[in-house]
């Protein structure tokens, strides 16, 4: 079971057993992930299936609220419907609840174990800034340095900007432009120099070094810790 269903709560048997086994049997695969270095997207889905499940625990009217619905009557006339909750059933929600009461702490155990290999991760990269930085920092190059590989990647980076009601968030793209082998002796200053001579269209970009110290997978671990780490630098650097 490589992805837990959003609605792995509440489809199929409600039984604590069948569950359980569910979800040990998905939180083993996840285990079996971390301890081969790849943190995505189970890191990301142990975040939402935690919250969803600490929401559900404090708030019981929405594990109602995730059953489905029937018609117990509709008046056509006026087109409007009455629902009948097909879930009014206590033992039913007695039943959740002991799911949820187990499966709250071995959610957290996990992420506890995902936390713990991104921090060790973000540790191992070193990012500095590759000759004169510029003013624009929202757009730039991102020289990606992998452990025991002569090769080094080139990224195009763009950082966005977006507003929810309570908060502002920040995001990055990358988009690999290519992969060099650095000459002994070449610095990567000629090669940012190189870099704006076959791509006219940023004159002056910020670019950044990042130096992995630890072998890791790209997709899976190395590329969103990277991409998360460039953000913070940029913008801790311009506080």
């Amino acid at each position: 079971m490589a992805h837990l269903p959003k609605e792995w709560l509440t489809e199929g048997l409600i039984d604590f057993e069948y569950k359980k086994y569910i979800l040990l049997a998905y939180l083993q695969q996840v285990d079996q992930a971390f301890q081969d270095t790849k943190l995505y997207p189970h890191l990301s889905d142990l975040v939402f299936h935690y919250q969803n499940l600490v929401s559900l625990r404090d708030h019981k009217k929405m594990m109602v609220d995730l059953f489905p619905k029937e018609i117990s009557k509709a008046d056509f006339e006026k087109l409007s419907f009455e629902y009948k909750k097909m879930v009014e059933d206590s033992e039913l929600i007695q039943k959740l609840e002991d799911i949820i009461l187990f499966a709250i702490p071995a959610f957290k155990k996990a992420l506890e174990q995902g936390k713990d290999l991104y921090e060790y991760v973000e540790e191992h990269l070193e990012i500095s800034a590759v000759g004169l930085e510029s003013l624009y920092k929202e757009e730039g190059y991102v020289f990606l340095k992998e452990a025991h590989s002569k090769e080094t990647q080139i990224y195009l980076y763009q950082v966005s900007i977006f507003n929810n009601v309570e908060e502002k968030y920040r995001g990055v793209h990358w988009q690999h432009v290519e992969t060099i082998r650095k000459h002994i002796g070449e610095t990567y200053e000629n090669l940012k120099l190189q870099l704006i001579k076959k791509h006219k269209q940023l004159p002056n970009p910020s670019t950044f070094l990042i130096d992995v110290k630890v072998p890791c997978p790209l997709d899976a671990t190395l590329l969103p810790i990277a991409k998360r780490l460039l953000v913070k630098h940029i913008y801790t650097e311009a506080a």
